[in-house]
Protein backbone atom coordinates (compact mmCIF):
# COMPACT_ATOMS: atom_id res chain seq x y z
CA UNK A 1 0.00 0.00 0.00
CA UNK A 2 1.17 3.40 -1.08
CA UNK A 3 2.40 5.47 2.13
CA UNK A 4 0.03 8.68 2.81
CA UNK A 5 0.92 11.56 3.37
CA UNK A 6 0.54 13.35 7.29
CA UNK A 7 -2.70 15.26 7.79
CA UNK A 8 0.11 15.67 11.38
CA UNK A 9 3.81 15.07 12.33
CA UNK A 10 5.04 16.75 15.17
CA UNK A 11 6.44 16.31 18.48
CA UNK A 12 6.12 12.33 18.38
CA UNK A 13 2.78 11.78 16.50
CA UNK A 14 1.73 11.11 13.22
CA UNK A 15 -1.84 11.14 12.24
CA UNK A 16 -2.44 9.66 8.38
CA UNK A 17 -5.81 9.17 7.04
CA UNK A 18 -7.06 6.84 4.45
CA UNK A 19 -10.62 7.32 3.67
CA UNK A 20 -12.37 5.67 6.76
CA UNK A 21 -9.17 4.62 8.97
CA UNK A 22 -7.16 6.80 10.72
CA UNK A 23 -3.48 6.17 12.06
CA UNK A 24 -2.00 7.62 14.58
CA UNK A 25 1.39 6.77 15.25
CA UNK A 26 3.80 7.41 18.06
CA UNK A 27 7.54 7.94 16.52
CA UNK A 28 9.76 8.24 18.51
CA UNK A 29 11.43 4.69 19.01
CA UNK A 30 14.55 5.50 20.17
CA UNK A 31 13.18 7.09 23.47
CA UNK A 32 10.35 4.18 23.68
CA UNK A 33 7.93 6.66 22.77
CA UNK A 34 8.51 8.29 26.12
CA UNK A 35 5.27 10.86 26.69
CA UNK A 36 5.38 14.82 26.93
CA UNK A 37 3.19 17.41 27.17
CA UNK A 38 3.77 18.19 24.06
CA UNK A 39 3.10 15.23 22.76
CA UNK A 40 0.02 14.49 24.92
CA UNK A 41 -1.06 18.48 23.01
CA UNK A 42 -0.18 16.68 19.65
CA UNK A 43 -2.51 14.04 20.61
CA UNK A 44 -5.18 16.24 21.67
CA UNK A 45 -4.76 18.03 18.12
CA UNK A 46 -4.98 14.75 16.08
CA UNK A 47 -8.53 14.11 17.91
CA UNK A 48 -9.56 17.70 16.52
CA UNK A 49 -8.10 17.58 12.69
CA UNK A 50 -10.07 13.91 12.36
CA UNK A 51 -12.08 14.03 9.30
CA UNK A 52 -15.51 13.34 9.32
CA UNK A 53 -14.72 10.42 7.17
CA UNK A 54 -13.06 8.11 9.88
CA UNK A 55 -15.10 5.65 11.50
CA UNK A 56 -12.12 3.30 12.79
CA UNK A 57 -8.71 5.00 14.19
CA UNK A 58 -5.82 2.67 14.90
CA UNK A 59 -3.09 3.74 17.60
CA UNK A 60 0.11 1.89 16.86
CA UNK A 61 3.83 3.03 17.60
CA UNK A 62 7.26 2.82 16.16
CA UNK A 63 10.09 0.52 17.82
CA UNK A 64 10.20 -2.41 19.95
CA UNK A 65 8.13 -0.50 22.85
CA UNK A 66 4.55 1.08 22.66
CA UNK A 67 5.82 3.56 25.27
CA UNK A 68 7.48 3.45 27.80
CA UNK A 69 5.26 6.39 29.54
CA UNK A 70 6.10 9.62 31.18
CA UNK A 71 9.55 11.31 29.73
CA UNK A 72 11.52 11.17 33.05
CA UNK A 73 12.87 14.84 32.19
CA UNK A 74 9.66 15.70 33.76
CA UNK A 75 10.80 14.63 37.27
CA UNK A 76 13.96 17.08 36.79
CA UNK A 77 14.18 20.58 38.49
CA UNK A 78 14.94 21.76 34.28
CA UNK A 79 11.73 20.01 33.43
CA UNK A 80 10.86 20.04 29.40
CA UNK A 81 12.10 23.53 27.48
CA UNK A 82 9.70 25.85 26.94
CA UNK A 83 7.26 23.92 30.07
CA UNK A 84 6.95 24.13 33.36
CA UNK A 85 8.37 21.65 35.54
CA UNK A 86 6.42 19.25 37.84
CA UNK A 87 7.93 21.20 40.79
CA UNK A 88 7.08 24.40 39.25
CA UNK A 89 3.58 22.92 38.76
CA UNK A 90 3.48 21.70 42.33
CA UNK A 91 4.15 25.32 43.29
CA UNK A 92 1.41 26.85 41.52
CA UNK A 93 -2.22 26.81 42.98
CA UNK A 94 -4.94 24.09 43.24
CA UNK A 95 -6.90 25.93 40.54
CA UNK A 96 -3.91 25.77 38.30
CA UNK A 97 -2.66 22.59 39.20
CA UNK A 98 -6.28 21.48 38.36
CA UNK A 99 -6.26 23.37 34.83
CA UNK A 100 -2.91 21.91 34.03
CA UNK A 101 -3.69 18.45 34.31
CA UNK A 102 -7.22 18.79 32.69
CA UNK A 103 -5.50 19.95 29.35
CA UNK A 104 -2.75 16.79 29.76
CA UNK A 105 -6.10 14.43 29.82
CA UNK A 106 -6.96 16.14 26.95
CA UNK A 107 -4.77 13.67 24.90
CA UNK A 108 -6.72 10.57 26.41
CA UNK A 109 -10.13 11.61 26.17
CA UNK A 110 -11.14 11.93 22.43
CA UNK A 111 -10.56 7.91 21.73
CA UNK A 112 -14.18 7.04 22.67
CA UNK A 113 -15.97 9.83 21.05
CA UNK A 114 -19.19 8.41 20.03
CA UNK A 115 -18.74 8.66 16.16
CA UNK A 116 -15.44 6.54 15.79
CA UNK A 117 -14.23 2.85 17.16
CA UNK A 118 -10.45 3.22 18.53
CA UNK A 119 -8.01 0.40 18.21
CA UNK A 120 -4.48 0.59 19.61
CA UNK A 121 -1.93 -2.13 18.65
CA UNK A 122 0.15 -2.71 21.63
CA UNK A 123 3.61 -4.39 21.76
CA UNK A 124 6.69 -4.11 24.39
CA UNK A 125 6.09 -1.92 27.25
CA UNK A 126 3.23 -0.39 27.84
CA UNK A 127 4.50 1.66 31.40
CA UNK A 128 2.23 4.40 33.39
CA UNK A 129 1.10 6.99 30.27
CA UNK A 130 1.63 4.60 27.53
CA UNK A 131 -0.91 1.94 29.85
CA UNK A 132 -3.11 3.87 29.87
CA UNK A 133 -3.21 5.71 26.51
CA UNK A 134 -3.83 2.08 25.50
CA UNK A 135 -6.79 1.57 27.93
CA UNK A 136 -7.84 5.46 26.34
CA UNK A 137 -9.19 3.66 23.36
CA UNK A 138 -12.20 1.43 22.84
CA UNK A 139 -10.54 -2.71 22.09
CA UNK A 140 -6.26 -3.56 22.10
CA UNK A 141 -4.56 -5.93 20.11
CA UNK A 142 -1.40 -6.98 21.64
CA UNK A 143 1.39 -8.95 20.80
CA UNK A 144 2.49 -11.49 22.70
CA UNK A 145 5.88 -9.70 23.87
CA UNK A 146 3.02 -6.58 25.33
CA UNK A 147 3.97 -6.11 28.91
CA UNK A 148 1.78 -3.50 30.76
CA UNK A 149 2.39 -2.01 34.06
CA UNK A 150 0.73 1.17 36.26
CA UNK A 151 4.17 2.88 38.02
CA UNK A 152 2.93 5.70 39.09
CA UNK A 153 1.75 4.76 42.60
CA UNK A 154 5.46 3.62 43.08
CA UNK A 155 6.79 6.88 42.21
CA UNK A 156 4.09 8.03 44.97
CA UNK A 157 2.07 9.24 42.56
CA UNK A 158 -1.46 8.06 41.05
CA UNK A 159 -2.37 7.70 37.69
CA UNK A 160 -4.08 10.62 36.41
CA UNK A 161 -4.39 10.64 32.79
CA UNK A 162 -7.83 8.77 32.26
CA UNK A 163 -6.66 5.18 33.19
CA UNK A 164 -8.47 4.26 36.44
CA UNK A 165 -12.05 4.23 35.14
CA UNK A 166 -11.60 2.20 31.95
CA UNK A 167 -9.14 -0.03 34.25
CA UNK A 168 -11.58 -0.88 36.45
CA UNK A 169 -14.24 -1.31 34.56
CA UNK A 170 -12.36 -4.02 32.13
CA UNK A 171 -10.81 -5.85 35.25
CA UNK A 172 -12.72 -5.00 38.39
CA UNK A 173 -11.80 -2.96 41.23
CA UNK A 174 -9.82 -6.03 43.14
CA UNK A 175 -7.67 -6.42 40.06
CA UNK A 176 -7.37 -2.85 39.21
CA UNK A 177 -5.70 -1.83 43.08
CA UNK A 178 -3.15 -5.02 42.66
CA UNK A 179 -2.33 -3.74 38.79
CA UNK A 180 -2.35 -0.26 40.48
CA UNK A 181 -0.26 -0.55 44.21
CA UNK A 182 2.23 -3.28 43.15
CA UNK A 183 3.06 -1.71 39.49
CA UNK A 184 3.77 -5.40 38.27
CA UNK A 185 4.08 -6.05 34.58
CA UNK A 186 0.63 -7.73 33.49
CA UNK A 187 1.83 -10.12 29.84
CA UNK A 188 -0.66 -10.99 27.29
CA UNK A 189 -1.91 -14.13 28.63
CA UNK A 190 -3.70 -11.96 31.53
CA UNK A 191 -4.26 -9.49 29.36
CA UNK A 192 -6.84 -11.31 27.30
CA UNK A 193 -7.87 -13.65 29.92
CA UNK A 194 -9.23 -10.23 32.11
CA UNK A 195 -10.57 -8.21 29.20
CA UNK A 196 -7.69 -5.61 29.35
CA UNK A 197 -7.05 -6.92 25.45
CA UNK A 198 -9.13 -8.67 23.01
CA UNK A 199 -6.42 -10.94 21.58
CA UNK A 200 -2.58 -11.42 21.17
CA UNK A 201 -0.57 -12.38 18.33
CA UNK A 202 2.89 -12.76 17.68
CA UNK A 203 4.80 -9.19 16.84
CA UNK A 204 4.90 -10.11 13.46
CA UNK A 205 0.99 -10.77 12.66
CA UNK A 206 0.43 -7.34 15.29
CA UNK A 207 -0.77 -5.19 12.40
CA UNK A 208 -1.79 -7.60 10.12
CA UNK A 209 -4.70 -8.40 13.18
CA UNK A 210 -5.08 -4.76 13.37
CA UNK A 211 -6.23 -4.18 9.98
CA UNK A 212 -8.31 -7.65 9.94
CA UNK A 213 -10.11 -6.17 12.83
CA UNK A 214 -10.70 -2.41 11.55
CA UNK A 215 -11.85 -4.30 8.35
CA UNK A 216 -14.77 -6.10 10.41
CA UNK A 217 -15.44 -3.18 12.19
CA UNK A 218 -15.98 -0.90 8.83
CA UNK A 219 -18.46 -4.23 7.74
CA UNK A 220 -21.42 -2.77 9.40
CA UNK A 221 -23.34 0.61 9.07
CA UNK A 222 -22.05 3.44 10.67
CA UNK A 223 -25.05 4.50 12.36
CA UNK A 224 -25.88 1.25 13.71
CA UNK A 225 -22.07 1.16 15.16
CA UNK A 226 -22.61 4.28 16.80
CA UNK A 227 -25.80 3.89 18.26
CA UNK A 228 -24.13 0.06 19.35
CA UNK A 229 -21.58 1.86 21.24
CA UNK A 230 -23.50 4.53 23.10
CA UNK A 231 -25.79 1.40 24.65
CA UNK A 232 -22.81 -0.33 25.61
CA UNK A 233 -20.97 2.75 27.11
CA UNK A 234 -23.85 3.71 28.71
CA UNK A 235 -25.11 0.55 30.46
CA UNK A 236 -22.95 0.31 33.57
CA UNK A 237 -24.55 3.78 34.68
CA UNK A 238 -27.94 2.43 33.84
CA UNK A 239 -30.53 -0.09 35.97
CA UNK A 240 -31.28 -3.25 33.88
CA UNK A 241 -34.97 -1.34 33.00
CA UNK A 242 -33.59 1.96 31.89
CA UNK A 243 -31.00 0.04 29.48
CA UNK A 244 -34.38 -1.82 28.18
CA UNK A 245 -36.02 1.68 28.06
CA UNK A 246 -32.36 3.23 25.78
CA UNK A 247 -32.35 -0.08 24.15
CA UNK A 248 -36.38 0.20 22.45
CA UNK A 249 -35.12 3.92 21.47
CA UNK A 250 -32.15 3.36 20.04
CA UNK A 251 -34.01 0.79 17.98
CA UNK A 252 -36.73 3.30 17.04
CA UNK A 253 -33.63 5.26 15.60
CA UNK A 254 -32.57 2.50 13.67
CA UNK A 255 -35.91 1.53 12.11
CA UNK A 256 -37.14 5.12 11.03
CA UNK A 257 -33.95 5.71 9.31
CA UNK A 258 -33.98 2.45 7.51
CA UNK A 259 -37.51 3.53 6.26
CA UNK A 260 -36.57 6.67 5.54
CA UNK A 261 -38.71 8.43 7.99
CA UNK A 262 -35.56 9.65 10.22
CA UNK A 263 -35.49 13.29 10.80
Amino acid sequence: MASLDPVLDKDGVRLTVDDAIATVTLTNPAKRNAQSPALWRALAEAGRQLPGTVRVVVLRAEGKSFSAGLDRQAFTPEGFDGEPSFIDLARGSDAELDATIAEYQEAFTWWRRSDIVSVAAVQGHAIGAGFQLALACDLRVVADDVQFAMRETSLGLVPDLTGTHPLVGLVGYARALEICATGRYVTADEAVHTGLANVAVPPAELDGAVRDLAAALLAAPRDAVIETKALLRGAGGRTYEDQRVAERAAQARRLRDLAGLGE
